[in-house]
Formats: structure tokens, C-alpha cells, sequence
């Protein structure tokens, strides 16, 4: 891995709940993009960024059983609406354009969505999503920030106001775990497109 940026503005906007299986260890997040994103669809527009925390839309039917908790959690760890803490950085160490359905079926267990909710955004508007593995990393401590009207809306990046530190953030899985997961999730994909 390449070193990280020590200053970046850019985060990408992820359920909460999501987040939190994230610094549990979990490298994979499956993305189709936001509704204003859907004339030209999801893309990796940065490969480094800040895990932007939303709550809006999570719900127990689009996640896995094991993830209610983590959705319960962060209804309750929510910070006020004028405000955005930022907990998380990750790295997309690789994305996949995946257009078969029965590949993300090799995914099970890898991700937090329920299988109702992968299909979905599958089918959403035109086949195909997302994969990202992402070496996610915790920060030394919460940097909170006042929300700003110009990040609500329903898009996956947002430009955020100053640039913030990326220094003395620890990865929440070791090189060889990370390693070894992300070989698995080749494995079930060796049929996708890398990107």
C-alpha cells in the first residue's frame, strides 16, 4: 500500500450502522449511488477518504440479522443535526463493476446487507454495482465538525469544508488480516470487472 494522505476533504457518505461492521473488520461495502447520482451512476471518484456517517434510510430490513445491533447503536450514538463526526478513513484497495447477480451471491457473509437489499440495488435502474474493499482505519480520536446544508441530499461524495488529518490513524485489521480477506472476496469475484 501506497503511504496515506496526511490531509484530505473528501468523504464518502455511508450508513452508520455500515460503519460500524466496518471497524469491526468487515472490508466490503456495495454501492450503487444516490438518487441525484443516477443519471451517471456511482463511481470511485477517489480511492482515499473520510467514512461520512448518514441515518437517514438505514433500516433492519436492507441488513443482516447480526447488524440490528449496530443499527440500534447508532440511532443512539447520533450526533445532533447541526453536527458530523468523522470516526473512520479508508483506503478502496480495490473496486469491482459487478453485473452479475450470482457473484454477489458468492459475497454472503463478506458484507452486512441483507440479500433483499443487494438485490435491489442490483436492479435498481440499470444492473450492476459497486464493490469496494476498503482497508478502513479508526482515527486517534472523533473530529467533529459542524454539518453544512451543501452535504445533505442524496449523493455518495461529499467535499468537505477544510481538509482534515489522516495522521495517527490505526488500521482496524492487520496487513495479514486484511490480506486475507481480500483474497476471498477475489475469489468470489474472479468473474467481475476490476476497475
Amino acid at each position: 500500500m501506497a503511504a496515506m494522505l496526511e490531509l484530505n476533504r473528501t468523504a464518502l457518505k455511508e450508513w452508520a450502522a455500515i460503519q460500524r461492521s466496518l471497524a469491526r473488520g468487515q472490508i466490503l461495502l456495495i454501492r450503487k449511488g444516490g438518487i441525484l447520482e443516477q443519471k451517471q451512476g456511482f463511481t470511485v471518484e477517489h480511492r482515499e477518504f473520510f467514512l461520512f456517517p448518514t441515518y437517514a434510510h438505514q433500516n433492519e430490513n436492507d441488513l443482516v440479522p447480526a447488524a440490528h445491533r449496530d443499527l440500534a447503536a447508532s440511532f443512539r450514538g447520533s450526533p445532533p443535526a447541526d453536527q458530523v463526526c468523522f470516526d473512520f478513513y479508508a483506503v478502496a484497495e480495490e473496486v469491482w463493476k459487478v453485473d452479475r447477480l450470482d457473484s454477489l451471491q458468492q459475497l454472503e457473509g463478506q458484507h452486512v446487507l441483507s440479500w433483499s437489499a443487494v438485490e435491489a440495488r442490483f436492479h435498481y435502474r440499470r444492473p450492476g454495482v459497486h464493490v469496494l474493499a476498503l482497508r478502513v482505519f479508526q482515527l486517534p480520536e472523533t473530529i467533529r465538525r459542524p454539518n453544512q446544508k451543501r452535504y445533505d441530499g442524496c449523493v455518495s461524495w461529499v467535499e468537505l469544508e477544510e481538509a482534515l488529518p489522516t495522521i495517527s490513524a490505526r488500521p482496524v485489521l492487520s496487513g495479514e488480516d486484511f490480506r486475507a480477506k481480500l483474497e476471498a472476496v477475489r475469489g468470489a469475484l474472479a468473474s467481475a470487472v476490476p476497475i
